[in-house]
């Protein structure tokens, strides 16, 4: 079923692709899609088409395994997609429906409640700041979840004061959370979808309460309320410039998660939609401003530890710029802490090429050479102790005594012979 599934989705998106005018052959893409014994291969005619549908293929509930092959490249320039978020992970979902919260109740409206999963810090927005922040929604009735941010790794860009009628409850309640703050709403239908709710997308029923579990990512203060989409090219390049420089900031200050917050808000700056439309200059300075977000998220999640995440930050990195040195490194780190250490050889062997005085370089290569041959000599001596010590040689001290007896064997039986043939030689 998952590899029909499969076939069925990617036939539908390349049909689209292929049909969309803005539609450009300036490269090829081969995508193959494996699943047990079974495969399926097509192409894709831009990296940002074929990054944006591999990001919501991984990121579906059937995670499969898939690889990107350029036209006319060698194996060097394959892309292995990582399962992990895009910058922050999933929170932790029962499948059954909303998180269970423990915390106080906290009426912010007539119609509005919410209850603190995690805390934030900093200010709060006020009106006309233009929020980030990621969310799920169900219904209350039926526990039908109709909408999931995380799910689609594209966050929701809402402005305090201008938010569209059915967000209202959530507006007011984005309104009074922090940075980095994770809670779970309670948001009547007169503030949702109303009487009449929604029959297109997403499929809201008439008069639905609503549940949400919601987390601001940050904010932007501005006086007009601008949108991201009513800014210049120049301007959201600016913004996510600022963004990124607030993070570096933070990261000095060893404020890991604030800083990855920073760094994910200047990303959504610049989501595929946005990148699929640049070229020339303009994509060059978007990728200088994004390419170090991506590296610099990598770095805080190395820290923290979690570093399949930085792999996967890595990895998109070296999808636009697969000569990228820095990024080479950290995914090699991090491999080699998750102990592939096979992957972290190759990802440090090629950095190597491009920056052959590398010290840092230099020192993990060495650094994994002596893990290995640790990790060798532990074993030899597991396999020792399973296989017992080899068994000692017998003392040699009666030897001499069996060689001389044998000696005196030999020589009475063929004393015996010749007297046998001499008598019978007499007999004939």
């Amino acid at each position: 079923m998952t590899l029909v599934f499969l076939v069925v989705f990617s036939s539908f998106v390349l049909y689209v692709f292929i049909r969309s005018p803005t539609t450009s052959l300036s490269r090829i893409f081969f995508v193959v899609i494996k699943h047990k014994s079974n495969s399926v291969e097509f192409q894709l005619d831009h990296l940002h088409l074929c990054r944006s549908f591999l990001s919501k293929l991984t990121h579906s509930n059937n995670k499969v395994p898939i690889s990107v092959q350029a036209q006319g490249k060698d194996d060097d320039s394959e892309i292995v997609t990582e399962n992990s978020a895009f910058v922050h992970p999933e929170p932790p979902q029962d499948d059954s429906g909303p998180p269970k919260v423990e915390s106080p109740v906290e009426i912010l409206h007539e119609k509005v409640t919410k209850q603190i999963i995690k805390e934030g810090h900093g200010q709060k927005p006020s009106k006309y700041s233009t929020c980030f922040l990621h969310y799920r929604a169900w219904t209350e009735s039926t526990r039908h979840k109709f909408e999931d941010t995380w799910h689609e790794q594209q966050p929701l860009e809402m402005i305090l004061g201008k938010e569209k009628k059915e967000m209202t409850g959530l507006a007011i309640a984005v309104s009074s959370m922090k940075s980095g703050e994770r809670a779970l709403l309670h948001v009547g239908w007169e503030l949702g979808y109303g009487e009449e709710g929604s029959f297109s997308f997403p499929n809201v029923p008439p008069k639905a309460d609503i549940l949400y579990e919601v987390e601001l990512i940050g904010f932007d203060e501005t006086k007009e309320g601008k949108a991201r989409g009513d800014m210049t090219v120049e301007e959201r390049i600016g913004a996510a410039d600022r963004r990124k420089m607030d993070g570096n900031a933070l990261f000095k200050e060893e404020k890991l998660e604030e800083a990855m917050q920073q760094y994910e808000m200047a990303i959504a700056y610049m989501g595929d939609d946005f990148m699929f439309q640049l070229f020339g200059k303009y994509r060059d300075m978007a990728l200088a401003v994004k390419n170090p977000c991506h590296l610099n998220t990598a770095a805080c999640l190395i820290k923290l530890k979690r570093f399949e995440e930085a792999i996967g930050q890595c990895s998109i990195v070296l999808a636009e710029d697969e000569n990228n040195v820095k990024a080479m490194f950290r995914r090699g780190k991090a491999r080699a802490e998750l102990g592939q250490t096979d992957a972290a050889r190759e990802d440090f062997l090629k950095a190597r090429k491009f920056a052959p005085e590398d010290k840092a370089i230099a020192r993990e290569l060495r650094l994994l050479a002596e893990h290995e041959k640790a990790v060798y000599q532990k074993q030899k001596e597991i396999y020792k102790g399973i296989f017992g010590p080899r068994p000692e040689p017998k003392p040699k001290g009666n030897n001499q005594f069996i060689h001389w007896v044998v000696l005196f064997w030999q020589w009475l039986v063929s004393l015996f012979y010749c007297l046998f043939k001499r008598e019978r030689a007499k007999d004939d």
